[in-house]
């Protein structure tokens, strides 16, 4: 009896993504199949980056489909296809990247910046490539924690590359002053000068670019959420009720201008004792997941409050790099998973679809 495509479809339509909990066939993400006298072969292009999955969903794929009767050979090659999606009506695309993830908070001190750079290193250490945009312009962290020094080169006129760090792309006003100076601006200043770090930095064929945006709701967060190009935005928070009040008005900011909210990420949820293992919720608990009830948003995960995770920022080493086989590393790469299949299934940009009109008087 010889094996049909049809057939393979089949058993494949039975085997789920342990990511998206989607069949692959459902998904789209069987390309290039082949079926010729008992060999088969076939693509399975992901849309998120899952390079240390790959190999355990190939054998998954290789093991449902030789128990069809009649296949001899099995060829399953795995990989990811992370593709542009669409950001706010009447916004430019930034040239060289797909997709611009925020990471914001209501407040300060919730941890934003050491998420966000664990966030990206995170999603490279999976395949991605990415960069990281520091946009808190009156307190730029991401050199420290990247253990970045210098200035940027600029190459071309108008323009600055990129400062590298552990695999990421990087941009901070921080790389352009003296570590100790304060920056005395009014807001207009700090809009126009966000802007031409984002757009005049030549990011370089970048999957994802993680923008660290500065804590809080007002005019200069309202104006950036307008301006930059944003695919989706994260909102970290703690459990506290006073940290909640004020993530739910960024969550409304991001809504009012139109930029999908991509899910929570409740920061310091719980603290286990180094000496005991006693764990404790100092915070309170429960307060993101409640919140992603109440505003039908997704819960991205929780992450714990641990010494470890401030002492390998402050050195230049965040966790994902300093421990990247840890229990905290995993928390990591599992919400960053989580963000890339959700904004794999937003609206994809058709943009460049479209020819260019031009109306010219003859």
């Amino acid at each position: 009896m010889s094996v049909t495509v049809e057939a393979v479809q089949s058993a494949l339509k039975s085997l789920v993504d342990p990511n998206t909990e989607v069949d692959f066939v459902t998904a789209k993400n069987i390309k290039n199949l082949r079926v010729e006298d008992g060999d088969i072969s076939l693509d399975i292009v992901l849309g998120y980056p899952a390079k240390s999955q790959f190999e355990s969903i190939r054998k998954s794929v290789i093991n449902a489909v030789r128990e069809l009767p009649g296949v001899k050979n099995v060829s399953v090659n795995v990989s990811s296809q992370i593709v542009a999606h669409s950001v706010q009506r009447g916004v430019k695309l930034l040239p060289g990247v797909k997709n611009i993830i925020a990471i914001a908070s209501g407040k300060g001190g919730v941890g934003k910046s050491t998420t966000a750079v664990n966030l990206a290193l995170a999603l490279a250490a999976e395949g991605a490539q990415v960069g990281i945009l520091d946009a808190d312009i009156y307190g730029p962290s991401q050199p420290m924690m990247l253990g970045i020094t210098g200035r940027p080169e600029s190459i071309e006129e108008n323009t600055i590359e990129p400062m590298e760090g552990h695999g990421l792309q990087a941009s901070s006003i921080g790389f352009l002053i003296e570590e100790d100076a304060p920056m005395v601006w009014r807001g207009p200043m700090v809009t126009s000068a966000l802007e031409q770090l984002l757009r005049q930095t030549r990011w370089r064929d970048l999957d994802y670019l993680i923008v660290d945006m500065p804590p809080g709701t007002g005019d200069i967060q309202l104006t950036l959420s307008q301006k930059v190009p944003v695919t989706g935005a994260v909102i970290v928070t703690t459990p506290q009720d006073i940290a909640l009040l004020d993530a739910r008005k960024g969550l409304k900011m991001f809504e009012k201008v139109g930029v999908p909210i991509v899910g929570i990420i409740e920061n310091m949820s719980t603290y286990i004792c180094t000496e005991c293992g006693h764990e404790e919720h100092i915070f309170g608990s429960g307060g993101g997941e409640k919140m992603c009830k109440e505003y039908g948003v997704d819960f991205l995960g929780a992450l714990p409050l641990n010494l470890s995770i401030r002492e390998q920022a402050d050195a230049g080493r965040p966790t994902v790099v300093a421990d990247p086989d840890g229990a905290i590393s995993a928390i990591y790469k599992g919400i960053a998973r989580q963000v890339a299949i959700r904004v794999a299934t937003l609206s994809k940009d058709m943009s460049s679809k479209f020819p260019n009109i031009v109306v010219q008087n003859t």
